[in-house]
Parts: C-alpha cells; sequence; structure tokens
C-alpha cells in the first residue's frame, strides 16, 4: 500500500508542478477598433431642370343641342317652327362659326311612334333633311352635314295609351324631334 501511496503522492505533486510551471491566461485582447466608412465626399447640389409647362389641350367647338318643347316638329309635319330656327341659330350656326374646322354636323330627325315604321322612318329622314336645308340657308357647307332619319326607334318620352288621339299625340311631342351633334377644334 505503500507504494500506492507513493504513486498517487507522485501523481499529485507532478500535477501541481505542471500547474505552477504554466502560466496564467492572459485576458483576451480588446477588440480593434472598429473603423466606419469614410462618408462619401459631398455633392454639390443639382437643381433638377423645372418642369416644362402643360400642353394645354386644342380647344374644341363641339356641341350637341336637342330641338325640344316648342322647338320640335308638328304632328306628321317636318317643317321647322319659329322657335326651332331660333334655337339653330343661337345654339348651332353661332357656334358652327367658331370651329376652324367642321370635321361633322350630324343631324339625327325622329318621330313619335304613331304610324307604321316605313312612314316614320321617311317622315324622319324628311326632318333631318329640313335641318340640314335650313343650316346650309344660313351659310353651313352642304358637304359637313349628314343626316339620318332614326324613326321611332329611339323615343324621347314613353306615354301609356291613352284613348284620346288628341291627348296621345300631345304626349308624345318630345319624341318629334332634331338633334344635332357638331364636331371640330375651335379657332
Amino acid at each position: 500500500m505503500n507504494k500506492l501511496k507513493l504513486a498517487t503522492g507522485g501523481a499529485v505533486l507532478s500535477l501541481v508542478a505542471a500547474c505552477a510551471a504554466t502560466p496564467p491566461p492572459q485576458p483576451a485582447p480588446a477588440p480593434a477598433p472598429v473603423s466606419l466608412p469614410a462618408a462619401p465626399p459631398a455633392q454639390p447640389q443639382v437643381t433638377p431642370p423645372p418642369a416644362p409647362a402643360p400642353v394645354a389641350a386644342p380647344k374644341r367647338c363641339d356641341a350637341t343641342v336637342t330641338l325640344q318643347n316648342e322647338e320640335v316638329f308638328p304632328f306628321a309635319k317636318a317643317e321647322l317652327t319659329q322657335a326651332a330656327k331660333a334655337r339653330l341659330d343661337r345654339d348651332v350656326v353661332a357656334k358652327l362659326v367658331t370651329c376652324a374646322r367642321i370635321e361633322a354636323v350630324v343631324v339625327e330627325g325622329h318621330t313619335d311612334r304613331l304610324g307604321s315604321h316605313q312612314y316614320n322612318q321617311k317622315l324622319s329622314e324628311r326632318r333631318a333633311e329640313g335641318v340640314k336645308t335650313y343650316l346650309v340657308s344660313k351659310g353651313t357647307d352642304r358637304n359637313n352635314i349628314e343626316t339620318i332619319g332614326m324613326g321611332k326607334t329611339v323615343p324621347a318620352k314613353f306615354c301609356p295609351d291613352i284613348d284620346k288621339r288628341a291627348e296621345l299625340i300631345s304626349c308624345l311631342a318630345p319624341n318629334r324631334r332634331a338633334i344635332v351633334s357638331i364636331k371640330g377644334p375651335a379657332r
């Protein structure tokens, strides 16, 4: 057993001696200072060029005029009333003068629902032609005006069946009209 104690004691002494010979651990060196990237050189202030001035849309002399109320055509007639002529002078002829160029003048003639399809188609065409004739008499070039007969296909007002024919004719009056559309650039 003495040998065991001696062997153990020797091992302990060797360990102690080894520990004494090893220098103590050194603290970790301080981290190197972090250098931030250098700021980029100052850029000279560049003023952006001014925005281009907005381009104004070309002015137009477009208009749509619908003959209505006392301006509508009498029942089964294609002749313009005085009120219709005055409205055409005020809102169509005066507008045409403001056009640099007339691209189109379209005249639609309309009828009420009374009568056959064929009769109303022809009557609506005569109404459109009547407006065209009036505009030509006021100086509008005939070649710039298109006419369309719409017949009874596009009513402006619906009336219930009324027993008295005169009342029904009166009720349907807004359908006996003309619509004039003007297209073109303004002066």
